[in-house]
């Protein structure tokens, strides 16, 4: 039972669930804001979320704003939420526990795969200032790059392109992140990844069931990984859409 709700409650899918919230001020959207962080990151039938920095970035970050307008009263549902082109931002739940499983500390450098909406570059961006994301999709690249800066988040780095060769130039990451998932892990990413480093990637097939993996690299350079969880994201996108 307790595997079934896992599935269904990560299932990063195009569709929300449940009501949509009620209220559309900036106050309405603080409350709820911080029911998400108390009943979700925190809630039964999922490991809780007990990073302070990761909890107290959840609180801060506004992530309606990172949301098309028209699917704002969704921004804080326990669910993935579209943010169109095919694509979605994550769960408030997948998007702390993927934070949290790098284990971030302030002047980490830390590479993002699948900018999306901006709203995970956002929330590492409250833990370290050195940032780094790619997004394939032309015009999501263009919203994300414009709404981190609108809300000052302007250390973070944007570009767009295909994010299975990662960023070389910014190389190599204390951290990356890939919020998309892909076939394997691809090596120019693990290449970009130091020792010591921490990775954090869906693997598996598209719109199937993929496990969420922690891949480490050893003191010889070696990969080492852990299944955290049972997922479903949106797949890796390789070649360049406007």
């Amino acid at each position: 039972m307790l595997l079934v709700l896992s599935l269904l409650v990560l299932a990063a899918v195009s569709m929300p669930w449940g009501p949509p919230a009620h209220g559309s001020g900036e106050s309405d959207f603080a409350a709820q804001r911080e029911d998400m962080v108390r009943t979700q990151l925190k809630g039964l039938f999922r490991k809780a979320i007990q990073d302070r920095s990761v909890i107290q970035a959840m609180l801060k970050v506004p992530r309606h704003l990172f949301i098309p307008a028209g699917n704002r009263d969704w921004a804080y549902a326990d669910s993935p939420v579209p943010i169109g082109y095919g694509q979605t931002i994550s769960q408030p739940y997948i998007v702390a526990l993927m934070t949290e499983a790098l284990k971030l500390q302030p002047g980490m450098k830390v590479l993002e795969v699948g900018t999306g909406s901006g709203y995970q570059a956002a929330v590492l961006a409250e833990i370290t200032p050195n940032v780094y994301t790619i997004e394939i999709i032309k015009a999501l690249y263009q919203r994300a790059e414009a709404t981190l800066k609108k809300f000052g988040y302007e250390t973070v780095v944007v570009r767009q392109g295909d994010g299975y060769f990662g960023i070389e130039e910014f190389a190599p990451y204390d951290a990356i992140i890939v919020t998309c998932a892909a076939q394997h892990v691809p090596p120019p990413l693990f290449d970009q990844l130091k020792t010591g480093g921490r990775m954090v990637i869906p693997v598996g097939g598209s719109f199937e069931t993929q496990r969420l993996l922690l891949v480490t690299k050893d003191e010889e350079g070696k990969r080492r990984s852990e299944t955290l969880e049972l997922v479903r994201f949106v797949p890796l996108v390789r070649s360049v859409r406007e």
